[in-house]
């Protein structure tokens, strides 16, 4: 079996996953700004304040999954590069002096 770690591929995830959360965040904060009561009839303004709301808290939740994964990517690109590191070195430790 051979397991390869691509740390570089860990890295462009990891800002990946930043930009998608600014992107959340400004999504979010352009739907806070939309005033309901400016875009019509009572029953539009209370359907746009009831998606608000929604919207919010579904965002919310999306925006915390997506800081774990974050979280958990950096933590295993860490993580490997620093085994990839010690793998390295005891090789070169082992190898007889050229």
């Amino acid at each position: 079996m051979d397991l390869q770690v691509d740390t570089d591929e860990l890295g462009r995830l990891s800002h990946a996953l930043d930009r998608s959360l600014s992107s959340l965040s400004d999504a979010r904060h352009a739907l806070e700004r939309a005033r309901a009561d400016q875009l019509g009839s009572a029953e539009l303004n209370e359907a746009c304040d009831r998606f608000q709301e929604r919207w919010a808290y579904g965002a919310e939740r999306l925006r915390d999954r997506i800081g774990a994964i974050h979280d958990g990517v950096r933590l295993s690109r860490r993580g490997y590069a620093q085994v990839d590191a010690a793998v390295t070195a005891s090789f070169r430790a082992a190898a007889p002096d050229a």
